[in-house]
């Protein structure tokens, strides 16, 4: 079987006619948009401290003196890290999902705030271990938890001021 000609005739009296350039499609990471203004602000601020002080907890927390507590130090940081993704790469404005993001993260400070309020107090009565380790574990699990406490309450302004009125 022979494969099909293709003819081509070119009409070199004939004006070129000039083509609009095509139109750019719409690459897959236009969607992303650098925020660092946001870590310049309160709340920003507060999150670049939780994942230091996150880092620290980790480092000091010892599975043998707690568990638990090395379990919130390694949760909370990485709740954090992607909490910090959202505002970074500024995915709550991209995604047009019906989430309440400010509730949602709400919601996640609250949880860490307590959850390393217990932890600091498992890490201060643990008896296993390096003792001094522990105690500066503990310590640094108090700053995180008011770090986390000061997030929590920034977002519960945040939130109330913006519920509709008569709901907050």
């Amino acid at each position: 079987m022979m494969a099909p000609e293709t003819v081509v005739t070119v009409d070199h009296n004939k004006p070129a006619q000039q083509q609009a350039p095509p139109q750019q499609q719409g690459r897959a990471l236009d969607w992303i948009k650098i925020n660092v203004e946001y870590f310049k602000t309160p709340p920003g601020l507060l999150k670049i401290i939780e994942l230091f002080l996150g880092i620290l907890c980790m480092a000091l927390g010892t599975p043998w003196a707690s568990a638990w507590y090395v379990f919130v130090a390694v949760t909370s940081f990485i709740t954090t890290l992607i909490w910090s993704f959202v505002y970074f790469l500024s995915i709550r404005e991209a995604l047009k999902i019906p989430i309440n993001w400010v509730l949602s993260e709400l919601i996640s400070t609250c949880l860490e705030t307590f959850f390393y309020l217990i932890a600091f107090i498992v890490m201060f009565t643990s008896v296993y271990g390096n003792f001094g380790r522990n105690i500066a574990a503990a310590v640094f699990g108090i700053f995180n938890t008011l770090a986390y406490g000061a997030s929590s309450y920034l977002l519960y302004q945040e939130h109330r001021s913006s519920a509709p009125a008569g709901t907050a």
